[in-house]
């Protein structure tokens, strides 16, 4: 009797979420993950696969030029911090969530204010508040009050979310990782202060992981928040080729 209950890990990472449409492209013919866990983009993705998305459909979103707005609309409030308006965000959040209903079990990952208390999120106690929640990472959008408390994108704290995946009782994670590597120094300075603050993630457990990363930034910081066509495309292209490579692992026995 086989008893290894197998996720789908997907990280962080603005626009780059475009590469886990691709990954999935090579993924979905022979992945059926008993759970998926994700976190800001991950997670926007991850509800779609967990509804049964294909990645066709994926594709078609990240392809969208309608997906640039959820980042170049900016709101101006004398005493608002966000940098982009939260509102293509949220419809974004309320269509997905209007339009899939997880057939495995999901989750996501948030950040509770103020001490950045990670939270993990399971389908049945999601709204689509959460879906924002999961993307609203700090002086980009604002944070979103649910029940009385505020949150923020859980991957201020783990970009990829393989303690949720541990927590969720998996034995195995397939990790679709899109920022593998903090893009610029800054924002690992700030990483590692925030570290500091909150303290490490929970540690995933025993856990076999199987990743699929670019082993590299996929480019400037600029560029997960703007959206360009050829950008999208090519992160989509890079992200089944490094999923067929998984395939071809899998398929010899080799070590991912």
């Amino acid at each position: 009797m086989n008893d290894v209950k197998t996720a789908l890990v997907l990280s962080a990472g603005g626009m780059w979420g475009a590469y886990q449409a691709g990954a999935w492209k090579a993924l979905e013919s022979w992945l059926r993950p008993d759970l998926v866990v994700g976190v800001s983009a991950g997670a926007l993705n991850g509800w779609a696969i967990a509804g049964g998305a294909p990645a066709s459909d994926l594709i078609e979103r990240w392809l969208n030029p309608l997906t640039a707005a959820t980042m170049r609309q900016r709101r101006i409030r004398p005493f608002g911090p966000a940098l982009f308006d939260p509102g293509p965000l949220e419809e974004t959040a309320r269509e997905l969530y209007a339009r899939y209903t997880p057939r495995v079990p999901f989750a996501c990952t948030v950040a509770e204010l103020p001490r950045l208390r990670l939270r993990l999120v399971p389908a049945e106690e999601m709204t689509w508040r959460h879906l924002v929640a999961t993307c609203a990472v700090p002086v980009a959008f604002p944070p979103v009050r649910i029940g009385g408390k505020r949150y923020v994108d859980g991957g201020v704290r783990e970009v990829l979310p393989l303690w949720a995946a541990g927590a969720m009782g998996a034995s195995r994670a397939i990790a679709v990782d899109a920022l593998p590597l903090m893009p610029s120094r800054l924002v690992r300075a700030c990483c590692g202060i925030l570290r500091w603050f909150a303290g490490d993630a929970p540690a995933p457990g025993p856990l076999e992981v199987w990743r699929i990363t670019a082993g590299r930034p996929l480019g400037p910081l600029k560029s997960a928040i703007r959206w360009e066509e050829r950008n999208i495309r090519e992160w989509i292209r890079l992200g089944e080729q490094d999923g067929l490579k998984l395939g071809l692992c899998r398929s010899t026995g080799s070590t991912a």
